[in-house]
């Protein structure tokens, strides 16, 4: 059945406004926009009072599958996007095994074409099985449906590893996302390195694990004259570099987590391995850095890392449990409830959040126009939610952010044909 979206405020990103305006979508495709009737054959959605906004995308997921079923699959990860007005999201590749070779993405395809709902763009290892040492086959992933690179969970530490993947990435424009960790001031650490970890007594990762190899590699893109993009930074002092790098002209691009902009490192002392998260929560200096980021562009774009774990792991101690949150489903409440409140607006947020995510990784921007597939999210952005357990729908309940009360509320993802998410 063909859609009929009545009465929303769309938001126009191209002369910056809100409008009151109905949608036709006939088999998946947007075909008006305005002020129109509806057709007696068309299903209605009363969008009255709801924002309209593009389909978000996440350029930074694991859905765990294959290997790691029990703590999300493409199925339960892709109904977690829906829910969080997710249309297309990007997978990390540090599954079991590992996504580093022709054969096994072509497995994760199927698993895909099968399962999700969502539209899910597989990244694929830039090393053999995710050791930082030999490259994997980089042009026949990329024509086998891989769509970038990313050892993410581990750092490529070999500095002409890394060069010789940025080289060879760029000739035949392969976007590369890198995991920025120098083992060397890790320390077996659980935690930021400061207040915290010495209240808990606990060993601590040095906020330079994350600043000296983002360093490392803006040298290398400006030596390459090439793009590379930074996943989840999380320090000031990551931040200020690549601001000055930006300026420079080396094409540099950055993600922040939304938990890396909502919350600092005294949510440990509450949450526990809840809120272990890698790279960890920060200062609240890092914290003003990051939406400072983000407000002037430095950082372009928001990207979950959504991490799902069961229970049981994150149960551990500090030490024992796994790194991660997860973090899909509340990612645009997150944003909405911090950065709005932070002189950034419902424009830039479509930027971080679909735009921009969509531009790195080389695809269309997204947005709602005649002719184009339909990836549309209706929001309320006034109401409140207060966040449960029983309320996410992915595997991983995994969350510090669980009895926060959040503001903005997903009613609708739609993406083609169908209504992958009525709340």
């Amino acid at each position: 059945m063909n859609t009929f979206i009545k009465d929303g405020i769309f938001v126009n990103m191209e002369e910056k406004i809100f409008e009151r305006k109905d949608i036709r979508i006939e088999n998946g495709i947007v075909t008006e926009i305005g002020n129109i009737e509806k057709r007696d054959n068309e299903q209605l959605i009363d969008a009255k009072g709801l924002h309209i906004l593009p389909g978000l995308f996440d350029m930074h997921v694991h859905f765990r599958e294959p290997g790691y079923e029990y703590k999300e699959t493409i199925k339960t990860g892709s109904l977690a996007a829906a829910k969080g007005g997710f249309t297309g999201v990007l997978t990390m590749p540090n599954t079991k095994p590992v996504i580093d070779n022709v054969e096994i993405l072509q497995k994760l395809n199927d698993i895909i074409t099968k399962d999700s709902i969502v539209d899910i763009f597989p990244a694929v290892a830039v090393t053999i099985d995710q050791k930082g040492e030999c490259l994997s086959k980089f042009e026949s992933l990329k024509k086998a449906g891989a769509y970038a690179l990313s050892d993410d969970g581990q750092p490529v530490m070999d500095e002409k590893v890394m060069e010789k993947s940025l080289a060879l990435s760029k000739q035949i424009n392969f976007p590369v996302l890198i995991h920025s960790e120098d083992k060397r001031f890790v320390n077996n650490g659980c935690i930021n390195e400061g207040i915290v970890s010495k209240k808990l007594d606990v060993r601590g990762i040095s906020p330079k694990a994350e600043y000296e190899m983002i360093n490392r590699d803006v040298m290398l893109a400006e030596k390459l004259n090439t793009p590379i993009h930074m996943c989840h930074v999380s320090t000031k002092e990551s931040v200020q570099i690549i601001r000055d790098a930006k300026k420079k002209g080396i094409k540099v691009t950055c993600e922040a987590a939304p938990h890396h902009f909502y919350a600092d490192e005294s949510m440990v002392l509450e949450k526990k391995s809840i809120a272990k998260v890698n790279p960890p929560l920060r200062t609240i200096e890092d914290v003003q850095e990051i939406i400072k980021g983000l407000q002037d562009g430095t950082i372009d774009a928001i990207a979950t890392d959504h991490a799902p774990h069961s229970k049981e792991e994150k149960a551990k101690n500090l030490y024992d449990a796994p790194f991660g949150i997860s973090g899909i489903e509340l990612a645009l409440p997150l944003t909405i409830t911090k950065l709005m409140n932070n002189k950034i607006d419902i424009y830039q947020i479509i930027e971080l959040m679909c735009i921009n995510p969509r531009k790195i990784l080389g695809l269309d921007d997204g947005l709602i126009k005649i002719g184009r597939e339909a990836s549309i999210t209706l929001v309320d952005m006034e109401k409140t939610q207060l966040i449960t357990e029983e309320s996410l729908v992915s595997k991983g309940k995994n969350t510090p952010f669980i009895g926060e009360t959040l503001q903005g509320i997903v009613e609708y993802t739609i993406l083609r044909e169908k209504v992958i998410y009525r709340r």
